[in-house]
């Protein structure tokens, strides 16, 4: 299938949602148009193929080293980089993923929209209008402050229906939720609250293994407590994707709660050599230009690169606004018709420049991936490591405006 250049333009200004699947649009109920890709497109924008295989394997993985308990899935960030319309609705068909979890109310409501049926948990604050209306949208709160029992009771008298949350306690993060110190009474508050049901109650770990341990036997020992007291904590969960990738088995409690080993991506070298886990996404761009250059010609701002020898050298239009780091230029790799090509030059915002070498090995609109699992030197956490970066950059600092493929 093949669309000309003026129904690509019209498809992209349109509002109404769509996402490419295996090359042909399909709609997603209220989500932003994600602009319908063909394998023949004539478009040189760059792109994302969103790898739904990927997303249950990693799935399947995760829950395997987790035990079988049910797996929170984290997609704040808009799903890590890969789109909340698109890997939302993914893991949602999922049976492994028993529910989700974000950060923002535009975040859980963007996640019913495109669909998705299962719990949401919002692990951010919410004012009462938003909090009123992620309650009738069946999302659960998180209280963390002293004044959420005022909030819910606020919240209480303006719906019709019971208030699931999941407590927020701090154990030693010291960024989110009530300080277990002075939790129990609050607690007390929180379940004397008419509607309102407490159906978990989790912390954020420091990523630090030894003290980690310590926060999970303080989330123990206040579930005692409040057991002691006859309130029930509901579902006890902690472990991120840090902890189950380095088997911290004390902290998996009753669920898990991943969000990065979702997508492929691991937080160490150690978890990485483990293996297991496949990047869920691929970044691509198509090859715009082509050109053979004299010794001593140079590429890019400040001449940063100059040919040695008569060389080929490709154009592709992809940079760090999409998502792919400056300093690729530092050894970074791409991937074209099944051979690496170095990065040359300088990655500018829009702009990345690979040395064909000797032969032309290439022609004008062939694909080129830039992130992906077909080789190592492609995957995000190698190019992360290369480019001095972070590994969750390689996936948070995608261009929401990408193009967006299901494959």
């Amino acid at each position: 299938m093949s669309i000309s250049r003026r129904e690509f333009v019209s498809l992209s200004a349109g509002a109404a949602g769509a996402v490419a699947v295996g090359g042909v649009a399909t709609p997603l109920p209220g989500i932003p148009r994600l602009h319908r890709l063909a394998a023949a497109s004539p478009s040189f924008d760059p792109w994302l193929e969103i790898d739904a295989g990927a997303l249950r394997h990693n799935a399947e993985a995760v829950a395997a080293v987790a035990g079988g308990r049910p797996i929170i899935a984290v997609v704040k960030n808009n799903a890590y980089g890969l789109g909340l319309g698109v890997a939302g609705p993914i893991l949602d068909g999922l049976p492994q993923i028993s529910g989700f979890a974000v950060v923002r109310p535009i975040e859980a409501m963007s996640l019913r929209d495109a669909g998705v049926t299962k719990s949401i948990l919002l692990m951010g604050p919410a004012s009462d209008e938003e909090a009123v209306e992620l309650v009738l949208r069946d999302v659960r709160l998180a209280p963390f402050t002293d004044g959420a029992v005022e909030q819910l009771a606020r919240v209480t008298r303006k719906v019709e229906k019971p208030i699931g949350v999941h407590l927020y306690v701090d154990t030693g993060m010291g960024r989110m939720g009530l300080p277990i110190a002075r939790a129990l009474p609050w607690i007390a508050r929180v379940a004397a609250l008419d509607r309102v049901r407490i159906e978990g109650t989790f912390t954020e770990l420091t990523e630090d293994s030894d003290f980690d341990r310590e926060q999970v036997e303080r989330l123990r020992a206040l579930a005692g407590q409040a057991t002691a007291r006859g309130i029930r904590l509901g579902t006890l969960h902690a472990a991120s994707s840090d902890a189950i990738q380095k088997g911290q088995t004390e902290a998996f409690l009753s669920a898990v709660r991943p969000g990065f080993a979702l997508y492929g991506g691991y937080t160490s070298d150690d978890a990485m050599a483990k293996g297991g886990l496949t990047p869920a996404y691929r970044l691509k761009a198509r090859v715009a230009r082509i050109e053979q250059l004299d010794p001593g010609a140079g590429v890019s701002y400040h001449r940063r690169w100059k040919a040695t020898q008569t060389t080929w050298i490709a154009l592709l239009p992809v940079g760090h606004v999409d998502g792919y780091p400056s300093r690729a230029v530092d050894g970074g790799q791409v991937l074209i018709r099944d051979r690496l090509c170095r990065v040359i030059g300088t990655v500018s915002a829009s702009h990345t420049v690979v040395e064909l070498g000797p032969e032309r090995g290439a022609e004008i609109g062939d694909e080129a991936i830039l992130v992906g699992p077909e080789r190592p030197e492609l995957h995000p956490n190698a190019i992360a490591r290369q480019a001095k970066s972070s590994e969750y950059d390689m996936f948070m600092h995608l261009n929401p405006g990408l193009r967006r493929m299901v494959v």
